[in-house]
C-alpha cells in the first residue's frame, strides 16, 4: 500500500471518529437535565468522547505497519503495561477515576455553593480531572479531582437548592397597619406565593414579605420585585405620599 493510501485511510478514520463524537456530543446537549443529572452528563459526555477519538487515532496509526510492529510489541510485553499502568494511575487515572466517582456519588453538583480547601465558592465546572470552584471573592479554584475525592466538603445546596426572598418594608406613623398587610396579602400571595407578616412595632411599624425562589440568583431578582409590588401596593392605598 503507498504511503498517500495510508495517510488517506488515517485521516478518514480520525474524521469518522471526530464526527462520531460530534454526534453523540449534540445529542447529549439538546437535553435539559436537573443539576444532578447534568453532572453525571458532562462527565459522561467527556469520558465518551476522549474514548472515541482515543480509539479512533489508535486505528488509524495501526494502518502503519511500523506503528502496528511497535503496538504489538508493547502490547505483548506486560512489563511495559504494568509500568504504564502504574505511572497513569498514580497521576492522570487516578484523577479520572475520582471524577467518575464525583459524578455518580455527587458529594458536589454543578451550580451548588460549597466550601471546600478552605475556599467557599459556586462549583461551575466538573472535568474528567479537575474541577473548577468559581470563590466568593471571583477567583477562579482548580482543584484535582483526587485531592477533592479526600477532600470534608461542605455542600450548602446539596439538600436543596431553593433560597428564600425576604423584603422588609417600614410603614409611616399613623397608617392602618392591619388594613395594609390584607392588602400586600392579597397583591402578593396570589401570584407569588408569599407570606406577608407584620414583623415589628416599635418606632415605626415594620411589614416582612417572605417567599421561596428556586436558586439564590433568582432569590435576590424575587426580593427585589417583592420591594417593588409591596412599595406600589403601599402607595396605592395611601401609606406614601
Amino acid at each position: 500500500m503507498e504511503l498517500w493510501q495510508r495517510l488517506l485511510i488515517i485521516g478518514g478514520v480520525i474524521l469518522v471518529a471526530v464526527a462520531l463524537a460530534k454526534l453523540i456530543d449534540s445529542r447529549l446537549l439538546a437535553r435539559n437535565l436537573a443539576p444532578g443529572a447534568e453532572t453525571r452528563y458532562r462527565v459522561l459526555r467527556r469520558t465518551l468522547i476522549a474514548m472515541i477519538v482515543s480509539i479512533g487515532v489508535f486505528s488509524a496509526l495501526l494502518v502503519i505497519p511500523q506503528v502496528r510492529a511497535l503496538a504489538g510489541g508493547l502490547l505483548a510485553s506486560s512489563a511495559v503495561l504494568g509500568l504504564i499502568a502504574g505511572f497513569a494511575a498514580r497521576t492522570t487515572l487516578a484523577n479520572f477515576a475520582a471524577g467518575i466517582a464525583i459524578a455518580i456519588t455527587q458529594p458536589l453538583r454543578l451550580g451548588d455553593h460549597v466550601l471546600v480547601a478552605g475556599a467557599e465558592g459556586v462549583v461551575e465546572e466538573i472535568q474528567l480531572t479537575y474541577t473548577f470552584i468559581r470563590t466568593v471573592t471571583g477567583d477562579r479554584l482548580v482543584i484535582p479531582n483526587e485531592k477533592l475525592a479526600s477532600e470534608v466538603i461542605r455542600n450548602f445546596t446539596i439538600t436543596s437548592r431553593e433560597r428564600l426572598a425576604e423584603a422588609t418594608v417600614d410603614v409611616p406613623n399613623g397608617a392602618d397597619v392591619a388594613a395594609l398587610v390584607e392588602a400586600l396579602r392579597s397583591a402578593l400571595s396570589a401570584d407569588r406565593g408569599a407570606e406577608v407578616m407584620l414583623t415589628s412595632v416599635a418606632e415605626r411599624a415594620t411589614i416582612t414579605i417572605r417567599a421561596w425562589a428556586p436558586d439564590e440568583a433568582s432569590a435576590a431578582l424575587l426580593a427585589s420585585d417583592l420591594r417593588l409590588r409591596a412599595h406600589t401596593t403601599l402607595r396605592a392605598h395611601g401609606a406614601y405620599p
